[in-house]
């Protein structure tokens, strides 16, 4: 009668019978043993599950929408999926896990948002190289890759090669080095991945593009043909398509045919001006799960 009818306490004891102390303690007893439970649902509650189902629907991923409030800046709304991601990790990992990891801005949030808990035995790889024209970049690739050994107390395995090659023979002769082989093969175990989305316009800057791994030269060139992000350092255009660019011939990162092998693979956004390159990913095929931020999730679905 007051949850279902809206009767107040006054009516129901006038029609009962009974106090009005009386019915306020039955109905205090029924939330009490169970028999009532409330659940409240956020305003923007039913908006995020609907962008769930059409995200699932439309790509064949386990989607997961993190809801943002309109003045969150980009950070804070990569901070929000961020966390939700790394719930998500942290829940698959175990004892016998090995978990490749691609370094960049995102997965740096990720590796922040770890909490903490031994998981011995666990093995870290890193799925790209990182070293650039200078040199440089291998302390901040490794940086994430480190966090979360430590966190779970976990064996690090990083990959001490360019991001880029500047011969396809290089690439294809290292490949032929124990050193990296033994990388190689490690990465071809994992049974998860992480990863997310570089963007030449990502209002929170993605690494590879903010730090001078690429000339204007090349990066005219990519802009040219069509490239609006990557996965793993593998250059996508719009379509999810890869295979012709010739960076990608180059690039040390497992290119989606790759990655598909990997039995769970977790793509991570946040940020309308993400949601070309994270869209461009679902499209080559390479997440089975995705956690977005509302305005990243909006951005993918819009045609």
């Amino acid at each position: 009668m007051y949850y279902q009818d809206g009767i107040t306490m006054e009516a129901i004891a006038d029609r009962t019978g009974q106090s009005r102390s009386t019915i306020s303690r039955l109905l205090r007893d029924a939330r009490a043993h169970g028999l009532v439970t409330i659940t409240l649902r956020p305003p923007g509650q039913q908006r995020v599950q609907a962008l769930q189902v059409r995200l699932r629907d439309r790509f064949g991923v386990s989607a997961t929408v993190v809801p943002v409030a309109p003045t969150m800046d980009e950070r804070e709304r990569l901070d929000a999926a961020a966390q939700e991601a790394a719930a998500l990790i942290d829940s698959l990992m175990d004892t016998s896990t090995v978990m490749g990891i691609a370094w960049g801005t995102t997965m740096t949030a990720v590796a922040d948002a770890i909490r903490p808990r031994p998981v011995p035995g666990a093995r870290i790889v890193q799925l790209n190289g990182a070293i650039d024209s200078e040199g440089a970049g291998f302390d901040y690739a490794t940086a994430a890759i480190s966090r979360l050994a430590q966190k779970w107390d976990a064996q690090m395995h990083p990959f001490a090669v360019p991001a880029f090659f500047d011969y396809e023979d290089t690439r294809r002769a290292m490949w032929r080095e124990r050193s990296t082989r033994r990388i190689l093969d490690l990465q071809n175990r994992t049974s998860i991945a992480a990863f997310g989305a570089g963007a030449f316009d990502s209002a929170v800057p993605s690494h590879v593009y903010a730090s001078g791994y690429f000339t204007k030269e090349v990066t005219e060139q990519l802009q040219a043909d069509g490239v609006v992000g990557d996965v793993c350092t593998i250059a996508l255009r719009a379509d999810g398509s890869w295979r012709d660019i010739e960076l990608n011939r180059r690039a040390t990162g497992p290119n989606p045919d790759r990655l598909k092998r990997i039995p769970r693979r977790i793509l991570v956004g946040a940020g309308s001006s993400k949601a070309r390159a994270l869209r461009a990913a679902l499209l080559a095929g390479v997440a089975t799960d995705l956690v977005v931020d509302e305005s990243a999730a909006a951005g993918i679905l819009a045609d």
